[in-house]
Parts: C-alpha cells; sequence; structure tokens
C-alpha cells in the first residue's frame, strides 16, 4: 500500500510541468524587460492579475510577451487550493523606432482617394488602396 502511494505521488510530480505561453510580435527583441515574478492570480487564473504598464520603459513598443506558473508559483497555488494562484511575466521591449510609416497629408489623401473613385467607376470594381 506504501509503494503503491509512494509511486502514484513521484508519478503526480514528475506529469506536473510549468505552464509556459509566449506572444511574438515579429518586431526585434532589446535587452530591456519588464517582470513580474509574482503576479497576483485568482481561482486558478479566473481572475488574471493587474495590467502590466510597460509602455513608459517599452518605448518603441513591445517584442515578446511570456507568462509561466513556476514551480514555486504552482507550490504557492496548491498550498492555497487555487485561491491564490501567482503567475510569473516577462514583457521584451522591441528595438527601434514604434512610429509607422507615415501617413499621407490631407490633400495627398483626397487626390489618391479621387483617383481609386475615377478608376474603379472606369473598370467598374473595386479598387483597393494601399497606404506606405
Amino acid at each position: 500500500m506504501r509503494r503503491t502511494r509512494t509511486t502514484v505521488i513521484a508519478t503526480a510530480f514528475l506529469l506536473t510541468g510549468c505552464y509556459h505561453a509566449t506572444i511574438e510580435t515579429g518586431r526585434p527583441p532589446s535587452a530591456v524587460t519588464v517582470e513580474d515574478q509574482w503576479a497576483d492570480s485568482w481561482v486558478y487564473g479566473l481572475v488574471p492579475p493587474d495590467t502590466i504598464n510597460a509602455a513608459q520603459r517599452c518605448t518603441s513598443g513591445v517584442a515578446r510577451v511570456e507568462t509561466q506558473l513556476s514551480f514555486l508559483n504552482q507550490l504557492v497555488g496548491a498550498l492555497t487550493l487555487g485561491i491564490y494562484t501567482p503567475m510569473s511575466i516577462r514583457v521584451t521591449c522591441a528595438q527601434g523606432s514604434a512610429t509607422g510609416p507615415s501617413v499621407p497629408n490631407g490633400e495627398d489623401l483626397a487626390a489618391t482617394f479621387a483617383a481609386a473613385a475615377v478608376l474603379s467607376r472606369e473598370i467598374g470594381e473595386p479598387v483597393l488602396v494601399k497606404l506606405r
């Protein structure tokens, strides 16, 4: 009986993994990160942690967001019966400028759409306008 219980406990321990999710934005990462190792989450994560305001540190935008439940996070969650389940969050800032491509001024934009309307009427089909 004791051996069976030990085997079950050992198997359960080995099967537990660290929850991990990564979101990539496609922007090149920089060395600047914003981290919170104990973001407060409640009721098995049903009540998520507060929003991390990375805008002040990540002036060029965000390259990657990672969330995970480390072993210690899961241990605390198990000890509190899932009422308090902290998680680790890491935001990696992006390199370069956060400004996107320039938008034409009002006159150029109006002329572009007027030309698209004329072309659409001539060919009898919709015209797609792409701004660069």
